[in-house]
């Protein structure tokens, strides 16, 4: 069975404050919002979901431990004017986590989301 939109869930600590970010600076919609619990967001085939402490993908595991945002796992972004997208998202105050990186399939660079869960923003090397 094919489906065509991708969901990935990210833990944050606010949903209100979450949202605001990912739709001010990287171009996500709204679907719904039942905050403090959870919104979900889309941009293209992407639907984020976005879980705070009291969803119920927030509750503790039967060992105790709480699911909690951060990480190393992100969603990858791919841009078409890195440089340009870095410049923007700079001026308007987000946080990055690295400089640049640039290999054999192109560049990325890491940003922090008001949470501390990591995007990926990537431009592919012309061929």
């Amino acid at each position: 069975m094919a489906y065509e939109t991708v969901n990935v869930r990210y833990m944050v600590e606010n949903v209100e404050v979450a949202v605001e970010w990912y739709v001010a600076h990287l171009g996500f919609s709204l679907i719904s919002k039942h905050a403090p619990a959870f919104a979900d967001i889309r941009r293209g085939a992407l639907r984020l979901l976005l879980s705070g402490p009291r969803s119920s993908a927030g509750r503790p595991m039967p060992d105790g431990e709480q699911p909690i945002p951060g990480g190393w796992n992100r969603i990858h972004l791919i841009v078409n004017d890195l440089t340009t997208e870095v410049a923007r998202l700079r001026a308007s105050g987000v946080r990055f986590r690295n400089d640049v990186v640039t290999g054999p399939g192109g560049s990325q660079i890491l940003l922090i989301d008001p949470s501390g869960n990591l995007i990926e923003l990537f431009q592919p090397a012309r061929q």
